[in-house]
């Protein structure tokens, strides 16, 4: 009798846990996405698809809000709405700060190499006023009891 591996216990073992979270109509507002608590975690892929179409111009980014310190930029502000941007698109950055986001019909790359992030929150920034994203994460604790949830 053989025994299968699920996808889904694939992905937790080579990605981690995974959260996620439905912006709801974009609107030029800093929102959370998600919330990290109880120490540091390992965030190992961020993907988004666009659920409604984004039409007009949106200078966007993510950006992590620490607890403690500074806010930092997950990505560069990237316009995703200028050429229209349809739903079904996926949105992906490389993981460096200087990155703009990608968008794509059914491709796009995820983070090359995994972030650390401590306790606090992921945020967008939109400047635009329609569509939205589902935000997918992944992400593996780094301290015993750290975790990350939709926000």
């Amino acid at each position: 009798m053989s025994t299968q591996v699920k996808g889904t216990q694939v992905r937790s073992l080579v990605l981690g846990s995974r959260v996620e979270k439905a912006t709801g109509t974009l609107a030029a507002a800093t929102t959370g996405l998600f919330t990290v608590a109880g120490g540091k975690v390992l965030i190992t892929s961020i993907v988004g698809e666009v659920t409604t179409a984004i039409t007009v111009a949106n200078s966007y980014k993510l950006q992590h809000n620490p607890t403690t310190g500074v806010t930092k930029d997950l990505c560069a502000a990237t316009d995703i709405g200028t050429t229209d941007t349809p739903a079904g698109n996926l949105l992906g950055f490389q993981g460096l700060t200087g990155d703009s986001i990608l968008t794509g019909p059914g491709a796009v790359p995820t983070i090359k190499q995994p972030l650390v992030l401590t306790a606090g929150s992921v945020e967008q920034v939109s400047a635009g006023s329609d569509g939205a994203i589902t935000w997918v994460l992944t992400y593996v604790p780094l301290d015993d009891g750290a975790s990350v949830t939709a926000a």
